[in-house]
């Protein structure tokens, strides 16, 4: 990598790369990861990511011109992800959420204890009247995708000095707390909902992520799906796949964006269902659903297609290494994929990763791996 890609990539305000964090989301590995591995790809090559989570492979590809497809079955990463491959000017994202506002009336406002401190009521209102324009529609334009994406972005968050960041009440950023918790804490340190506005928020937050910096190219497609299930949805054969899936026993993400789901059309209460995840009952299991997507992966992929995977544990979830995990599922797959390298790939250190939700109860790291795959069939 150039030390100039290095150094833009690095941080992560530069006008090139804001797009990356339109959403503050629980992610497996920097965008620097599949940045670097795609140094090697054709502009004519296509990359894939069958976890693709709020998308950070898609955009990596963006950056460098080259086509991508990703899926996932949480509603809420598919619909970040997707916002990493508009292009759109600021100003139609304001005149929407304006139009939506003015022409909008909600008929399912959420009442409650929650929703009381959790909004003000106002707030609350507009929310709404986005929440049901955009549900009301079978598909989105790019901007209506770009407008769903920002409003994720800010549902919640601290209350921070100055013009507010987020609409919510006092809140975590990457994560929403359960409801009985949240209300008890806001009554606690007697933290009341103040009024946001959403226009203004939404317009600061737009000419900040969407700017003229941010590479044109964004051709490829983010898909809502089950990634055990794919075989027949994507037309085009993969030449990469780089991918994260989640760790052993790390189950929690549609509960842990409750609010986010409800956002995007579902009930205003926490859904703890599980269907359409990688089972985690057992290793067995997990390893068992791990070999699914493998084979889904070879299907879809050329010759010699390149598989890279970035994989952890949770220490007090298992007593099997990432490796043999990662092993046995392509094992299990049988259906070409080769492992050439396995190596560290260190400790995980950004504060608003996955693994570090846990790191209070698991005690010390697992190392994450790195492990590099060709198809040979």
């Amino acid at each position: 990598m150039k030390k100039e890609d290095l150094k833009i990539l690095s941080n992560k305000t530069h006008p090139k790369i804001r797009l990356n964090s339109i959403c503050p989301y629980f992610t497996m590995f920097p965008l620097q990861f599949p940045y670097n591995l795609l140094q090697k790809a054709k502009k004519t090559d296509v990359v894939y990511d069958p976890f693709c989570g709020r998308g950070t492979t898609n955009f990596a590809a963006r950056l460098l011109g080259i086509d991508s497809y990703g899926v996932d079955s949480n509603p809420v990463a598919g619909a970040i992800a997707q916002s990493k491959l508009v292009n759109v000017k600021p100003a139609a994202i304001v005149n929407l959420c304006l139009d939506i506002l003015l022409s909008t009336n909600p008929k399912n406002v959420p009442s409650g204890e929650f929703c009381e401190w959790a909004f003000d009521a106002d707030t609350l209102n507009d929310i709404c009247k986005i929440r049901e324009y955009l549900n009301n529609k079978s598909s989105l334009t790019k901007t209506e995708i770009a407008l769903r994406a920002i409003i994720l972005g800010v549902l919640h968050g601290p209350i921070m000095k100055g013009d507010p960041s987020y609409l919510s009440n006092q809140m975590p950023r990457t994560f929403a707390t359960k409801p009985e918790y949240s209300v008890n804490y806001w009554k606690k340190e007697n933290l009341v909902p103040k009024y946001v506005g959403l226009v203004p928020l939404i317009k600061r937050r737009s000419e900040y992520i969407f700017n003229d910096q941010i590479p044109k190219n964004a051709n490829g497609k983010i898909i809502l799906a089950d990634s055990r299930n794919v075989k027949h949805i994507i037309d085009k054969k993969f030449t990469w796949t780089i991918t994260s899936p989640p760790y052993f026993g790390m189950s929690t993400y549609p509960q842990d964006q409750w609010l986010r789901n409800w956002f995007l059309g579902d009930s205003d209460k926490v859904n703890y269902s599980t269907k359409s995840q990688i089972k985690h009952y057992s290793e067995n299991v997990f390893v068992s659903d791990l070999s699914e997507v493998w084979k889904n992966v070879a299907i879809k992929s050329t010759c010699n297609a390149n598989l890279f995977i970035r994989f952890g544990a949770l220490p007090s979830k298992s007593d099997k290494t990432p490796s043999y995990l990662i092993k046995e599922s392509l094992k299990l797959a049988d259906c070409g994929w080769k492992i050439t390298t396995i190596k560290n790939a260190g400790q995980p250190t950004d504060s608003t990763r996955q693994a570090n939700q846990f790191k209070n109860s698991t005690g010390k790291y697992v190392e994450e791996i790195d492990v590099y795959a060709v198809l040979k069939n």
